[in-house]
């Protein structure tokens, strides 16, 4: 076996071990919130945690209801100091051959993961299998996973809009920046700029936590029209006006809409959908402008800003620049 090999093969015994121990210590262990925490953190880290994790836990559960089913009653034996309580090496042992036991009798579960990403400018809708609907906006990412105990989406970038068909068997929750989304029937936007992580409720309602352990630990149960904003040391919940709402989510209509804002933050706004960039020029940057535009499209907005305010305009590769007119 090459040192390649050998090294992955550690890594996956690792994680597997990992699992085990995890798992042993729901079972044997007085569990608190704080593990909880931790444990839902490092199924975060990777789909192969989650995956190892679950099939641990597929296996003890069957090993269970076999249990359960067999004729008679056992007599346990007396404990010795020995056997009291199992390792988490020796349950490793027993969970993996009870995977190799669901493995022949055709019940082993396996997690599925597909990516889906958008480039600049583009939209794309998601139907997933369980009837959800995700609707990616302008250079984002996600990584969906559909088990037969959960769903859940990473949002590795970018903005996302679900539409959750709820299921209360199998929850369905969104991973960003540290944080957790818990829908709870429910139609919300989720977008991370920066550090930061916005999340807009539509209908239904949703609760955001913290999901890393490490940051600082909040969370809000959101009812619809509220927005909620969240970074490592802060979250703040805002009740916003049903036409805000509406400016916010334009983008699935493929429309930005500007109510009294700075050329410099339309700018930015437009190049998020545009690989040709507008450059404002900082003496004009704090000018205020209104309007719906086509997000697509910068030719109207810099007419319209032409007009208004007398400015120059200056097409360069892959730039406009937009500046006052020279006396």
């Amino acid at each position: 076996m090459s040192e390649k090999r050998q090294e992955t093969a550690r890594d996956n015994r690792a994680v597997k071990d990992q699992a085990a121990e995890w798992l042993w210590r729901q079972q044997v262990a007085q569990w608190r919130p704080e593990d909880q925490a931790m444990l839902d953190a490092w199924l975060a880290e990777s789909r192969y945690h989650l995956a190892a994790y679950w099939r641990l836990k597929a296996a003890w559960g069957r090993t269970e209801r076999l249990a359960a089913l067999k004729p008679g009653r056992m007599q346990p034996a007396k404990p010795s100091a020995h056997n009291r309580f199992w390792s988490p090496l020796r349950f490793s042992a027993a969970a993996a051959c009870a995977v190799v036991g669901l493995l022949l009798t055709g019940a082993y579960w396996t997690l599925h993961e597909d990516t889906y990403a958008t480039a600049i400018g583009q939209h794309a809708t998601i139907s997933l299998a369980d009837g959800s609907q995700v609707h990616l906006n302008t250079d984002s990412e996600i990584s969906v996973n559909v088990g037969m105990w959960g769903r859940s989406v990473k949002l590795k970038k970018g903005e996302a809009f679900f539409k959750i068909h709820h299921d209360a068997a199998r929850p369905f929750t969104v991973l960003a920046l540290g944080h957790r989304v818990i829908d709870l029937g429910t139609e919300f936007a989720v977008r991370t700029f920066g550090d930061r992580l916005e999340v807009t409720l539509v209908e239904g309602r949703a609760r955001l936590e913290t999901a890393n352990p490490h940051i600082q630990q909040h969370a809000a149960e959101l009812i619809p029209g509220e927005v909620a904003v969240a970074t490592a040391n802060s979250m703040s919940v805002a009740k916003v006006p049903t036409r805000t709402l509406a400016t916010a989510l334009a983008w699935r209509q493929g429309k930005v809409i500007f109510s009294h804002i700075t050329l410099a933050e339309a700018a930015a706004e437009f190049n998020r959908y545009n690989s040709t960039k507008l450059i404002i020029e900082p003496e004009i940057a704090d000018l205020k402008i209104s309007g719906t535009f086509d997000a697509a499209s910068i030719g109207p907005f810099t007419t319209m800003a032409k007009l208004a305010f007398g400015l120059r305009i200056q097409k360069r590769e892959h730039e406009i620049i937009v500046s006052r007119e020279k006396s």
